[in-house]
């Protein structure tokens, strides 16, 4: 029964993957980038790139095969998700960014010296749009830069779950906007990450804010360029 069970997810995995792909790729993609060294295509120095859960088919589409390893949750649907990222040319962790995911944690650690990160800073089950303080945690044990992402679509289906999955209509505008590289001192106390955690609050919630307005159409465009 689990090898039939892992054909079919398998199977499923193969067959969503490149509806992914075609279906991604018929939007208009656009990217903004606040300094050129946050653009992960072009440049070789290694970050954490944190968006939110519900954005997810965006970067799984336009960052496929850029040297990115993605933190996938433990949970029942899990499994799929990791055999799509990795079709789509991704490597995994499978666990979480909290006090439970040590496991998953040292793994990004050494994952870190190879390739770029991307996390879900909401994930796994949310709060939605709350950072959770993994990421900060990571980032310090690392020395890798946290580079905050805001993803958006102009028209998109909204899912019924914890995290409202976003799945673009087609043809539709996509925005991919990567702040500035914030760098978190090394081995800093539980107090500290908290108060980081509320920074990088603040400027997700920015830059989320930002690539929504200029997915609308409202915000300014000229500094957006064509996947």
């Amino acid at each position: 029964m689990k090898l039939v069970n892992r054909r079919t997810t398998g199977i499923f995995a193969l067959i969503l993957s490149a509806v992914i792909r075609w279906w991604m790729g018929t939007c208009d993609i656009r990217f903004a980038f606040d300094d050129p060294a946050g653009d992960p295509r072009r440049n070789p120095i290694r970050g954490i790139y944190l968006f939110w859960h519900e954005m997810m088919l965006l970067p799984t589409f336009t960052h496929r095969h850029a040297g990115f390893c993605v933190l996938i949750s433990q949970h029942r649907d899990g499994e799929l998700i990791s055999r799509i990222v990795k079709m789509l040319g991704f490597s995994t962790v499978r666990g979480s960014t909290t006090r439970k995911g040590f496991s998953a944690l040292r793994s990004l650690m050494r994952q870190g010296k190879l390739t770029h990160l991307a996390i879900t800073p909401d994930g796994p089950k949310g709060p939605r749009r709350v950072v959770q303080q993994g990421g900060i945690y990571l980032a310090s044990r690392t020395g890798m830069p946290i580079l905050p992402v805001g993803l958006a679509f102009r028209s998109c289906w909204r899912a019924n779950s914890w995290d409202r999955m976003a799945v673009p209509m087609p043809g539709t505008r996509g925005v991919c906007i990567i702040g500035k590289p914030i760098m978190i001192p090394p081995d800093i106390s539980m107090d500290e990450i908290e108060s980081y955690r509320k920074q990088l609050q603040i400027e997700m919630d920015r830059i989320q804010s930002r690539a929504e307005a200029m997915a609308a159409g409202s915000g300014s465009l000229s500094s957006l360029i064509q996947g």
